[in-house]
């Protein structure tokens, strides 16, 4: 995930060394779910980078899912920043369009803040 410009993409990183903690097993088994995060530089729907994050395997990958996720977002990198550490309310960003939502409604209602590492240094 190192070739990425996103800042996105340094979050990804510490949460796949979370989710090898015991916090992050805890999530697995309290969520379970698959979540693809379509991540694009400046504007949704152009140059996204798709990233899958598995809350069935405890797992992140870069590229699509195989499969159907049980939810699919797409933002802006900064925002996406903003709703993982909590800047910004997630339902905020969706009445806004800053985050634009497939899937199942309530999978995504358990996509929070509280899933993510604290940031240490973003």
């Amino acid at each position: 995930m190192a070739n990425s410009t996103l800042k996105s993409a340094a979050l990804l990183d510490q949460m796949k060394l979370h989710l090898s903690s015991d916090a992050g097993k805890g999530l697995v088994k309290k969520i379970g779910l698959v979540y693809q995060l379509n991540i694009a530089p400046k504007k949704i729907g152009f140059e996204e980078e798709i990233y899958v994050v598995d809350l069935k395997k405890g797992e992140v990958t870069k590229g699509p899912y195989k499969g159907k996720p049980d939810a699919t977002f797409s933002f802006k990198d900064e925002d996406f920043i903003k709703i993982a550490s909590g800047k910004m309310n997630p339902q905020m960003a969706f009445m806004r369009g800053a985050m634009k939502i497939k899937g199942s409604i309530s999978a995504a209602q358990k996509f929070t803040p509280d899933i993510f590492p604290k940031p240490s240094k973003l």
